[in-house]
């Protein structure tokens, strides 16, 4: 079977396109998650039948594949990107953040396929491009986009899951610290947790200072790895 990318977008009234199913598939997925995208949802959304969806795109799995390229588009960096390597990497790693921040749904899509489209590649391309600055072989620049993506990609599924808890618990944030409050000043009155204990009371540092401090110590690492440091 051919990629959906490979096959020519059908001929069709110009009031239903495949760019107005992908993107009405996507305004779904923002307002109500990826399980409330299906092609008989989107074609009720667009006025049409769900048959007529079909001469547009195959499958499910196709407008799922279309929608990941769309949004990996919003990820590219479209002013030039600093010449350090570190950087630049920042930037596109950045970029990566606020994009799925907009489209919580895309870390799910992660997790169910893998699929690179014309814009994923794209995407892969200017992050080998940050590293030109870099006088290391293209294994260990593939090694370090690797390494930082993990890094990313497991912040990024912690912060979508805390940011999506009040739609898929019922709950607000405000509502979960009142309800877990209690609970956790017990604990602390315990004297069980000595070493929880002030970070419970004092607080820790926002989303963002965690995860700028803590990209930038995994970059310190790689750079003090790199050959000749």
């Amino acid at each position: 079977m051919s990629s959906v990318w490979s096959r020519p977008a059908p001929q069709r009234r110009p009031a239903l396109t495949r760019e107005a199913i992908v993107a009405a598939a996507i305004a779904i997925a923002d307002a109500e998650g990826l399980a409330a995208v299906s092609i008989r949802r989107v074609a009720t959304e667009l006025g049409a039948r769900a048959m007529t969806l079909y001469s547009y795109i195959e499958r499910k799995e196709d407008l799922l594949d279309l929608m990941a390229d769309e949004i990996a588009a919003e990820v590219l960096v479209d002013e030039p990107l600093p010449e350090d390597w570190r950087a630049a990497i920042l930037t596109i790693a950045r970029r990566e953040r606020e994009v799925v921040r907009r489209h919580p749904w895309r870390v799910d899509l992660v997790a169910q396929r893998v699929s690179v489209g014309p814009n994923g590649l794209r995407h892969v391309e200017q992050s080998l491009a940050a590293l030109d600055g870099l006088e290391v072989d293209q294994l260990t620049k593939w090694r370090i986009l690797a390494t930082v993506d993990d890094y990313s990609l497991g912040y990024i599924i912690r912060e979508s899951m805390e940011r999506t808890a009040p739609r898929t618990m019922g709950v607000n944030d405000a509502e979960r610290t009142a309800i877990a409050e209690p609970y956790m000043r017990d604990l602390v009155a315990s004297g069980a947790f000595p070493r929880l204990a002030p970070l419970i009371e004092g607080g820790v540092a926002g989303a963002d200072d965690t995860y700028e401090r803590g990209l930038n110590w995994l970059l310190d690492g790689i750079e003090g790895d790199l050959p000749g440091r």
